[in-house]
C-alpha cells in the first residue's frame, strides 16, 4: 500500500495535477458475467470487478499505486482495494464503471453448494474486519511512533559518534549502528507507505514527506519502486504470473537466476550452465546471498529513479514492457526529481560517515561491513514472510483471506526479535490487514488466529531458525527435482 488518499504516497497531490485516464464514452451493461470479465486480463484490455460493480481500467499507466491495478485484470478486487484504501477513494471509481456483474449459470447442485460456502467465507472474512475497525485496532498510537522516530535518531548518532573513533571495535560498532538504522528505518517506511501512520485526508504531504526521509534519504532507496513491487507483492504473494507479459505475478520470489524457489522458476535456465550450477547448490549460496541483497535494492532503486534500462549485476528475469511502461509513468516530474535528490543526499550522507574513518580501506570496511548486516537481518525476515511456502499459479490462486495465511509465516520469538522484526514477525496478520498500524497487531493475531481455526484455514509459524532451515530444505528439494525435471544433455 502506498499512503495518501489510495495506495499511495502522495497519491492525490499528484493524481491530481495529471490525467489519469482519458474518459471514454460507455454503454453500462447490466449483463457482465464473470467468465467475460476473465477474457479481460491484459494490460492494454483489463477489467476488474469491486463486489458487484466491473470497471474498464485499460492501459491505465498513471495509477498512483503504480502497477498493482493488473495484478487482477479479468478478476475479483474487492479484497485488495478495500485493504488499501480509505472510503474517499471510491468515488474515483466512477469514472471507469462500465457496467454490473451477473454470476455464471451454475447447473450443478455440488458446484452451487461449493460456491454458496465460498461466498459465506469471504462475508465472514470481511464481517471480522469490521469488526476490527469497531475495536480501534486501525487508530495510530502517534507516542508509538513518536518513540520509533526518536531511536531512529539515536541509531544513526550511534553510528556517527563509533566512526570517529580509531579502533576495530569502534569499526564494527559504527556498522553495526549503521545497518540497524537502514533496517529499522526500512520497517518505518513500510509503516509510512502503508499508510499506518497519517491515514485522513490532510495527511497527504506528511505520508510523502515522511516517505522520502525513510525510505530515500535514511534507507537509500526510491520509495516508488518499492512501493509499485511492494503492491504487487501484497496483492498476489507467491503467485506466478499467467504469461510472459501478465502482471499478476509476485516479483519477490523473481529471484533468477541465484535462487528458484519452484522447479517452474527453475525452468529459464535450464540450457545454462552457470544457472544451473546455481540452482544446484542453492542451499548453500541462500545466506551468503542475502548478505548482498541490499546492494541488489540499492541499484534498482537507482535504476527506477533515473530510468536507466540496462541491468547491472542484479537481474530480474520476468520483467516486460507493459511493466515498464506503467513503472514509468508511475514517476515523473516534480516528485521524481524530489526522489533522485533525497537518494543522492543518502549516499553523500553515508559517504561522510564512512569518511569519519582515519583511512580509505577503514572507510570502505565500514560501509561494506554496514550493507552486509542490513541485508541479512531485513532480508532474512522478510525471506522468513514468504518463501518455502506454497506457489500458486495466477489462474489457481485462492481467494484473498486463503492466499494470505497459506502462502505467508508468522516469526515467534522474545521482545528483541519483536524488535528486530519491525512488526513482520506478524507477517500473516499484516497481509491480511496491511493499513493496521503495527501496535495493534498482537490483538488482531489472536482474533486472526482464531478465525482460521473457526474456519480450518492453516497458520504457518516458525521461530527465526526453524524458519530458516524451513526455506534451505525447500531449495534444496526444488534443486533436486530440477536437476531430475532438466537433465543435463
Amino acid at each position: 500500500g502506498k499512503g495518501g488518499q489510495r495506495y499511495d504516497v502522495g497519491a492525490v497531490s499528484r493524481a491530481s495535477t495529471t490525467t489519469t485516464l482519458e474518459t471514454k464514452k460507455r454503454v453500462i451493461r447490466e449483463d457482465i458475467t464473470v467468465s467475460e470479465m476473465r477474457r479481460h486480463n491484459t494490460v492494454s484490455d483489463a477489467w476488474m470487478s469491486i463486489g458487484t460493480k466491473v470497471y474498464d481500467i485499460s492501459n491505465w499507466h498513471d495509477h498512483p499505486g503504480g502497477s498493482v491495478i493488473f495484478t487482477h485484470a479479468g478478476d475479483d478486487m474487492t479484497d485488495v482495494f478495500n485493504m488499501f484504501h480509505p472510503p474517499s477513494a471510491f468515488p474515483m471509481l466512477d469514472d471507469f464503471f462500465i457496467g454490473t456483474l451477473v454470476p455464471d449459470v451454475i447447473d450443478d447442485a455440488e458446484e452451487k453448494a461449493k460456491s454458496e460456502k465460498q461466498r459465506n467465507f469471504e462475508r465472514a472474512y470481511r464481517s471480522l474486519r469490521g469488526k476490527m475497525i469497531k475495536a480501534g485496532l486501525f487508530k495510530v498510537s502517534y507516542g508509538y511512533y513518536a518513540y520509533k522516530f526518536v531511536s531512529q535518531g539515536l541509531l544513526l548518532l550511534g553510528a556517527i559518534l563509533c566512526a570517529m573513533h580509531d579502533s576495530t571495535l569502534s569499526l564494527f560498532a559504527s556498522a553495526t549502528f549503521l545497518g540497524l538504522c537502514w533496517q529499522q528505518a526500512g520497517w518505518l517506511c513500510h509503516d509510512i507507505c502503508h499508510n499506518q501512520i497519517s491515514q485522513g485526508e490532510g495527511c497527504v504531504w506528511w505520508n510523502t514527506a515522511l516517505g522520502l526521509i525513510f525510505g530515500n534519504i535514511l534507507q537509500g532507496f526510491s520509495v516508488q519502486w518499492w512501493k509499485d513491487k511492494h503492491n504487487r507483492h501484497h496483492a498476489v504473494p507467491n503467485v506466478h504470473a499467467s504469461g510472459a507479459s501478465a502482471l499478476n505475478g509476485d516479483p519477490d520470489i523473481d529471484t533468477m537466476p541465484l535462487l528458484a524457489w519452484t522447479v517452474k522458476m527453475g525452468e529459464v535456465g535450464k540450457d545454462n550452465e552457470t544457472s544451473r550450477w546455481l540452482i544446484s547448490v542453492q542451499k548453500w549460496t541462500y545466506l551468503p546471498l542475502l548478505l548482498f541483497a541490499r546492494l541488489s535494492w540499492l541499484q534498482q532503486g537507482i535504476q527506477f529513479a533515473w530510468n536507466i534500462k540496462e541491468d547491472g549485476i542484479f537481474n530480474n528475469s520476468t520483467k516486460n514492457d507493459d511493466l515498464a511502461a506503467v513503472q514509468e509513468a508511475s514517476l515523473t516530474g516534480v516528485y521524481k526529481r524530489l526522489e533522485q535528490a533525497c537518494l543522492i543526499l543518502h549516499h553523500i550522507g553515508v559517504m561522510y560517515i564512512c569518511s569519519l574513518r582515519p583511512t580509505f580501506l577503514g572507510g570502505f570496511a565500514l560501509w561494506m561491513l554496514a550493507q552486509n548486516i542490513c541485508g541479512i537481518i531485513l532480508f532474512a525476515v522478510t525471506s522468513l514472510g514468504h518463501n518455502g511456502l506454497p506457489v500458486y499459479e495466477a489462474d489457481e490462486r485462492p481467494d484473498y483471506w486463503k492466499l494470505q495465511v497459506t502462502t505467508t509465516r508468522n516469526i515467534t520469538g522474545n521482545a528483541f526479535v519483536h524488535w528486530l522484526c519491525g512488526g513482520l514477525e506478524y507477517q500473516v496478520d499484516h497481509h491480511l490487514f496491511p493499513m493496521m498500524p503495527r501496535h495493534s497487531l498482537p490483538k488482531a493475531h489472536e482474533l486472526i488466529v482464531a478465525f482460521c481455526k473457526e474456519h480450518d484455514v492453516h497458520y504457518n509459524e516458525a521461530d527465526l531458525f526453524r524458519g530458516t532451515q524451513d526455506i534451505i530444505n525447500h531449495l534444496d528439494v526444488v534443486a533436486k527435482e530440477f536437476l531430475v525435471e532438466f537433465p543435463a544433455m
